[in-house]
């Protein structure tokens, strides 16, 4: 007899070799798997299911409608939730004209404590970078968030590249500090050493691009800067934003306005004004 055993959960990304695939494939074809956890490679063409009845969509917004159906239309009318920490106008449109009951928590979980935000100009650069150094003294750490990675890219000369930005932090401006660098051109081996040591206090200063939007829990991080903030919509600031404050530490976003113009100041003052993602993505 023994104890039961518990569901049986199959994996499948587009990373996996040939022979791990065939068997993904195989368990959820004939059942062997409760629970399939994957990527967008759950919806692919070959990918078939013994009875799919419940399909659940984190961070819904980067799917496309076409995509959620098409996992959808892989079973006979399966239950359906999908969700979202940040409620971007396609979520709000889904709400509206999708056939979806809607359930929303509109308060921090308990212990934390509300992330203060600041919008500032480029003058007060050397004054944050003092408070950064400040808040790793007291053993925290800090997030430093830039719109491009550097290099190549074909990009106006007025945004800050993260490798750029590295390599003058590292070397000028904290050289007593831990500091590395992430970006999406990294192999996924260099970018999971990034992280874990991060994510373990190993690292100070972490440098990067938006690839630490969303699925990155630190809960030690306390500062989340953000550079050239009015070249990021209002709701990936959001969620930027959401990668400190995740602890009993208390946590800010600061806003660097790289240039003037347009509804910039308007804008990143609503971020400044609101924890609320659905106010927030009113105003996006």
């Amino acid at each position: 007899r023994g104890a039961p055993r518990g569901p049986h959960t199959a994996r499948l990304t587009g990373s996996l070799g040939a022979a791990a695939r065939r068997q993904a494939l195989a368990e959820i074809r004939n059942g062997t798997a409760d629970l399939v956890v994957g990527t967008h490679a759950l919806l692919s063409e070959g990918v078939e299911y013994s009875k799919l009845g419940l399909v659940i969509t984190d961070e819904q917004h980067r799917f496309g409608v076409s995509q959620r159906a098409a996992l959808a239309e892989k079973a006979d009318s399966p239950h359906i939730l999908v969700m979202s920490a940040t409620p971007i106008p396609r979520t709000l449109a889904l709400m509206i004209y999708g056939d979806l009951d809607v359930s929303m928590i509109d308060e921090l979980p308990p212990g934390r404590q509300k992330v203060e935000t600041y919008a500032v100009k480029e003058n007060m650069r050397p004054r944050i970078r003092k408070f950064a150094e400040k808040l790793v003294g007291e053993g925290r750490q800090v997030y430093v968030v830039c719109p491009m990675i550097g290099d190549d890219e074909q990009c106006s000369a007025d945004l800050q590249s993260a490798k750029e930005l590295y390599d003058e932090l590292r070397d000028k401006v904290f050289p007593n500090l831990r500091l590395e660098l992430l970006h999406g051109r990294m192999k996924g081996s260099e970018k999971d050493r990034v992280m874990s040591a991060f994510a373990s206090g190993k690292v100070d200063i972490l440098v990067s691009t938006t690839v630490v939007e969303v699925g990155v829990d630190v809960p030690n991080a306390a500062l989340m800067v953000v550079e050239n903030a009015e070249r990021f919509g209002l709701s990936q600031l959001h969620q930027l934003r959401g990668r400190v404050g995740r602890g009993m530490h208390k946590s800010y976003c600061i806003l660097i306005q790289g240039s003037d113009g347009g509804d910039a100041d308007a804008r990143l003052r609503v971020m400044t004004k609101s924890n609320d993602g659905f106010r927030i993505a009113e105003e996006d």
